[in-house]
Formats: structure tokens, sequence, C-alpha cells
């Protein structure tokens, strides 16, 4: 049985269904107002292993992963490219498809938007509003009222005179805050301001958007309802954001929310932080510029244990091309798909002619039965340094 361990009881806990069927699983994906950076990816990729392991092992699974299609990055960008902000979104969300499919990470059952569940984001801040978890200030917008929720930063083990004081829960989150009671409070429903430009929509309380943490909760309840099996994301997501979602859903469903959390702790590169003022916040485009193929980013992404930072390097890319030549001699079939590790043909070594010639002369002894010249050959195309890996219909070469 796979265990995991868990945010919440940081404990190893087993995985397996709460309905004894299918594991039901739900992270929390792209913002899309640019390219995905490596960093993002180790997570999708880890995530991307935890299902092809769990299916592998005879467990069903249903993953859900969100796009943010509206924040203040993708309507402050859109703005800036000039171009509808519907536009703006699909342009970079076809990209991070795109890079997925290159990093061949599973497709989600169902990738829901931000914007595309407008309607049950303001039926979900109707229903704390009307159970008084939720309060409308007076230019229109919605925050969550913390001191209504006890339980909250129990997820990620918060100090109470912490959350008093607003040390973290303020400088995190300010961005998508206005005017609140409470230092801690967080934003449900952002009243329209002049900088969103067109977008906004109709709701009881006026003309706005959602809040970030909002979207995560109103698509979890629509596909899963009240309880689930496991939340997944970055370590960054632990506080507010997952913990503003466990708030807001279980005061205004009710159930326990997500039974397990799965957290993967940051990518470091060259030993410290990506950023890009130190031109080290890689991307898929820029590696293959350097000559690195996607196969290889994902053999490092999923090298590491989650809970430990994984440090990237230029070189360790080049280590995982060898270790992926090294594998191509062998049929590992379940541990290459459990870690999603495709070894395409463009990648290996053009063999020599004269390796060629020697092992066409040997496939020939072969087929005349001539076991004796076939396994000379077959040895002197080794002490060259290449292995011959025979097919049903032909042979394959690989180097030692």
């Amino acid at each position: 049985m796979l265990h995991l361990y868990d945010t919440r009881t940081r404990t190893a806990q087993a995985i397996s269904p709460m309905d004894g069927k299918t594991l039901r699983f739900y992270c929390c994906g792209p913002t899309v107002y640019g390219p995905a950076h490596i960093g993002n990816f180790r997570t999708f990729v880890m995530q991307d292993v935890f299902r092809r392991v769990l299916e592998l092992g005879g467990v069903p699974t249903t993953h859900i992963r969100n796009l943010t299609d509206v924040d203040d990055k993708t309507i402050r960008d859109s703005q800036k490219a000039g171009v509808s902000l519907a536009e703006f979104t699909a342009g970079w969300a076809a990209l991070f498809h795109r890079d997925c499919a290159a990093l061949n990470c599973l497709p989600p059952h169902a990738e829901p938007s931000a914007v595309g569940h407008i309607p049950e984001q303001i039926r979900m801040v109707q229903t704390l509003v009307e159970k008084d978890h939720a309060y409308v200030s007076e230019d229109g917008s919605v925050y969550f009222r913390i001191s209504s929720f006890p339980e909250y930063g129990k997820l990620s083990h918060l100090d109470e005179r912490e959350l008093d004081l607003g040390k973290t829960a303020n400088t995190r989150s300010n961005a998508d805050e206005y005017e609140k009671d409470s230092v801690a409070d967080f934003v449900l429903w952002k009243s329209r301001r002049p900088e969103d430009g067109d977008n906004f929509w109709p709701s009881p309380w006026g003309e706005g958007r959602p809040g970030w943490h909002l979207e995560c909760s109103a698509m979890i309840h629509k596909y899963f309802g009240n309880d689930f099996d496991l939340h997944s994301g970055g370590v960054d997501l632990v506080f507010p954001h997952h913990e503003n979602e466990v708030a807001q859903s279980r005061c205004a469903c009710g159930g326990g929310f997500a039974r397990l959390w799965f957290h993967i702790t940051h990518l470091l590169v060259d030993g410290g932080k990506m950023s890009k003022s130190l031109g080290n916040m890689y991307t898929l485009a820029d590696l293959d510029k350097l000559g690195h193929k996607p196969s290889a980013v994902r053999y490092v992404l999923a090298g590491g244990y989650y809970r430990r930072p994984l440090n990237f390097t230029l070189s360790s890319l080049e280590d995982a091309k060898a270790a992926l030549n090294r594998l191509a001699k062998f049929a590992f079939h379940f541990i290459l798909a459990a870690f999603g590790i495709i070894l395409p043909e463009e990648e290996r070594e053009e063999a020599p002619e004269k390796v060629r010639i020697l092992a066409d002369q040997r496939w020939q002894a072969k087929q005349n039965r001539d076991w004796t010249e076939a396994d000379r050959l077959r040895a002197e195309v080794a002490a060259l340094g290449w292995v011959i890996k025979d097919r049903k219909d032909g042979y394959d070469l690989a180097r030692k």
C-alpha cells in the first residue's frame, strides 16, 4: 500500500479511496499569465508520478486540476498586451498543455477554470454571508471572517498569536484584499476597480470578480462534493491558499473537505532560489535552446524526494541524459511506466558504420542459425562499446 506524508497530521498515511473504489484528488494548477517554469513542473511531475503509481497498482483515480485564468496578474498582463483576458489566458494555457505533453504528464480527468465557474463561486459566497462567516464591506467587496472558524490554522500549524497579529496572513495575501474588519480576514469577492478594465461580473454585491482562494473551493465542491481523498500542491500553497480553502469550504458546505494533504517542496537552482533577476528561472523552451530534452528534465524532476528541496543544475541534465541512455538498454516496463519516462529514439546516439555492418552480419548469421558466428559478432560489437537488442523483426543498437 502506498503511503504519503500528510501535511495536516504530520504523519505518514496510507493512501486508499474513501469509497473503496476510486481515489479522488485535486491539484492546484497554474495561473496562466506566462510560461510555467521548472519549479512549477516539479510539482506537476511529482503529482503525475503519484497518479501513475496508484493506477499501475490497480487503484483507479479521478484527477482534477484547475486553471487560474482571472486574478491580478492575468488582468494586469493581458491589458499590457492589449488583448482580451480570454485570448491572453488561452494562449498561455495552450503552452502549458504542450509543455505537460512534452514532459509526458497525464492530462487530468477534468480541468475547470476560474472564469468558467463564476456562478458557483458567487453561490458559495452567498452561503458564507448567510451563515455569518463572511461580510460585505462598504465598497462591495466580501471578506471571510477568520474568527468565525476556530480551526483556522490547523493545516499549516500556525500559532494563534501569529494569526491574531496577522503577521503572515496579511503579507501573503495582500494583493487580493481591500477593506477588512480584521487584518487576517481574506477576500472572497473583489469589487470592481478601474484597473480591472472589462474584467468583471455582476453579483448580489455589485460588479466585481472572485478572490483567488475561492475558485478551488467552488470547483472541488462541484466535482467532489463535501469530502474527497487528497489535495495536492506546492508547499508554498499551504498558507494562505490551502488554509483559506479549508475554512471557506467547511463553513459553506460542511463535511471534512480533504482527508489528506500532499505537498511538494521547493526546487532550488544551483543551490539557491530561482529568480528572474538571477537568470535561472528556466522554462522547457529555455532548456531546449541549451540542448536539453524534456525526457531528461522529467528524469531530474522525478528523481528527488518530494519532501526535500531538489537542487537543479544544468550538469544534472547531462547526468540524466547518460542515465536515460543506460536505461535504454534494458526493459524496465513497470519502473519506466511509474515514472513516466520515455526514451525517445532521437536522443539515442547513432552507431558508427563499422558497428552497423557487424550488427547486420550478426543478424544474418542468426537467420542462418549459425549461432557460433552470431555470438562471435555480438562479442565484437560489444568490444566496440555497443549492445545489440533483438526484436522479432530486427534489432536495435545502444551504447553500453
